[in-house]
């Protein structure tokens, strides 16, 4: 994770941004802001310079020529999506931090039962706007979900399109059967949420899929949905089948990847092996 410290001079220099950054974090377009960090030696930029864009592909500044700019650019849009910041180095050598912004991540949960309720709980510490939908009025109520932004008591296909659904929404199906799951899975398919999943077994994904298939579903989109949603992490309760679809939408969201960060065997084996090198050689001088 990098942190940008920028010295405001003149509020011409970043103040008029300013609002744009504060609309995109309200739910207006996204926007992204790059800054030249250092000056490579055949470069055409110097410390401080900026190139503002715009979701909808408009830019101001420059952080150098055409190519460093539409570089920046490419990488705006793609860090647009989730509101992530890098550090980039270009061929010429000038280093610039760009920070991209957007609205909140958001969470829809589709169904209200146990798991839910426990996926429920973990949203709000973890800064997400959080989105119940149940046709159901005893499962779908503010005294089950007290943390929830919105309650809709429809079916999730009556309820998808009344909701701020955009690429920063995470929707997580999760209904009372397959016949629900099946109705759900298609209709959060359809919307702009860039990660889309169904609690199930393999069985129960396969057979959905082929009704998606049979109904049309394009197959790129079929392959960006996760199912059966979450890391496998051997959970059975309600708490531990959330945490793992936590996991797994936090993984997304943050680009990780979801593997154990433990050293390997092979840098413990060079541990012990520097260990007794030195051990050796301490014995040896004394």
């Amino acid at each position: 994770m990098y942190f940008l410290i920028d010295p405001v001079y003149s509020p011409d220099n970043y103040l008029p941004y300013a609002s744009e950054i504060d609309k995109a974090y309200s739910g207006s377009g996204a926007v992204a802001l790059a800054t030249v960090v250092r000056t490579g030696e055949n470069g055409h930029s110097k410390i401080g310079d900026k190139l503002f864009v715009r979701e909808n592909g408009e830019n101001e500044g420059s952080i150098g020529d055409d190519g460093e700019d539409n570089q920046a650019r490419n990488k705006a849009f793609e860090l647009m999506i989730h509101g992530r910041n890098e550090y980039v180095t270009t061929k010429s050598g000038t280093e610039y931090f760009i920070e991209a912004y957007t609205t909140p991540p958001q969470l829809v949960i589709c169904g209200g039962g146990h798991v839910a309720r426990a996926l429920a709980s973990l949203a709000k510490p973890l800064e997400f706007r959080l989105f119940i939908t149940d046709d159901r009025e005893e499962f779908a109520n503010d005294d089950r979900f007290p943390e929830a932004d919105i309650i809709i008591s429809e079916t999730p296909e009556q309820a998808l399109p009344q909701l701020p659904i955009n690429p920063n929404t995470f929707i997580v199906v999760a209904t009372r059967g397959h016949r629900y799951d099946n109705v759900a899975l298609l209709a959060a398919a359809k919307t702009s949420a860039k990660y889309v999943g169904l609690m199930g077994s393999k069985r129960k994904t396969i057979l959905i899929y082929e009704d998606l298939i049979r109904g049309g579903l394009e197959y790129d989109r079929l392959n960006e949905i996760r199912s059966p949603i979450g890391l496998d992490i051997r959970a059975r309760t309600p708490e531990e089948i959330a945490i793992s679809i936590m996991s797994e939408i936090l993984m997304f969201r943050l680009g990780g990847s979801g593997a154990p960060m433990k050293l390997d065997k092979k840098q413990i084996d060079r541990i012990k092996i520097k260990v007794n090198r030195d051990s050796k050689t301490f014995v040896e001088t004394t």
